[in-house]
């Protein structure tokens, strides 16, 4: 890079009135290097449950499915329930994955109230690329917790979230109170 000029020198003496909150961590899903999605164990929603609990963000395992966090949360507390089988859409579960699905999705849904009383909640399944879906080829229902003024500029200007507790210390919180609720 050049010297600066003089204009430049003075304009980054001058306080914008922003505070900094840095999230280097987030820079691997904003530059769009996302994980794998194939079937060759890269797809980060099948290698979860093979990982300890802690280690996979897993907040519960069930027969058929399992809650783990978003490694990429909109919110703290943003939960996804997957089947373990490896499939793309809602049609293709079987019925009793479906009603394991379903049931997971209500018991978090307490969990996340019981543990950090949001006033609402946003759930949904994006279905193949074009719908959103980050990693299409494998199911998974968002679970995201909402409370009163919890959206502002940063999303919207820097592509950026504040979260104020790391992944591992939900993930243990969620885990402790899951067989309360």
């Amino acid at each position: 890079m050049g010297e600066q000029t003089e204009a430049e020198e003075d304009f980054a003496r001058v306080p914008d009135g922003f505070q900094r909150l840095w999230t280097p961590h987030r820079m691997v899903y904003i530059l769009g290097d996302k994980p794998e999605q194939d079937d060759n164990g890269s797809c980060p929603f099948c290698r979860a449950p093979g990982r300890p609990d802690e280690e996979g963000l897993v907040v519960h395992r069930g027969r058929f499915c399992f809650v783990v966090m978003n490694l990429f949360p909109y919110n703290p507390g943003h939960l996804l329930v997957c089947p373990y089988r490896h499939v793309a859409a809602y049609l293709d579960l079987t019925d009793e994955e479906t009603v394991e699905f379903t049931l997971l999705t209500k018991r978090a849904l307490r969990t996340l109230t019981e543990v950090s009383a949001p006033a609402g909640f946003n759930l949904g399944m994006n279905q193949g690329e074009v719908a959103g879906a980050g990693v299409a080829a494998h199911l998974h229902q968002h679970i995201v917790p909402r409370w009163t003024g919890d959206s502002n500029f940063l999303p919207v200007v820097a592509q950026t979230k504040a979260l104020p507790e790391l992944l591992e210390d939900t993930r243990a919180r969620l885990a402790a109170a899951w067989s309360t609720s």
